[in-house]
């Protein structure tokens, strides 16, 4: 039972030792007719929750927008969106101080043709790290990690508003027009 833990742990240790996120490698899956005009990256409240290491709101921006300007710039529909974030709170504890790693955002899509918000309210983002190795991670990479966490669940909310809203063009859309 020892083994198998540690073989666990081994592996956990290794796929957070990565820069960036394995997903960002493969194919892009298409997402309608988006193409990221601009990511807007702002700070004006942010909190620092519990035990923390100190972070600025500017290195926070910094690195949620190079994590969105990464994920996001990899499509190439035919209109601009873009992404308004505001980064609201996060933890970055320590290693060996109790605690999982955190940040929360509030992400708003603009659609540029239309010159309108796509959701009246900001959706909001909670990134928690329940698994992490910290003795292994700086500040630096913690703040890295939960920006790329958070662009991911940004694209997996942005494909549920797809498929449910209609967002980007539909797929059963993009279908019909290639019809008729």
């Amino acid at each position: 039972m020892i083994r198998i833990l540690a073989a666990f742990a081994l592996v956990l240790g290794l796929a957070a030792c990565t820069d960036t996120p394995a997903d960002l490698s493969r194919p892009v899956v298409d997402l309608g007719d988006f193409k990221l005009g601009h990511s807007e990256v702002v700070a004006p409240n942010l909190q620092q929750l519990l035990v923390s290491r100190e972070a600025t709101a500017e290195e926070w921006t910094k690195v949620v927008d190079d994590a969105m300007e990464a994920r996001f710039r990899r499509y190439t529909g035919d209109k601009f969106y873009h992404l308004g974030i505001s980064v609201e709170a996060y933890s970055l504890p320590p290693p060996i101080v109790p605690g999982k790693s955190a940040l929360a955002l509030n992400v708003t899509v603009w659609d540029d043709a239309a010159k309108a918000k796509m959701n009246a309210k900001p959706k909001a983002i909670h990134v928690i790290k329940v698994f992490e190795s910290r003795l292994s991670k700086n500040r630096d990479d913690q703040m890295r990690g939960l920006a790329q966490e958070a662009a991911l669940l940004v694209e997996k909310w942005m494909r549920e508003q797809q498929e449910a809203e209609g967002w980007f063009g539909s797929v059963s859309e993009e279908a019909e027009a290639a019809d008729g």
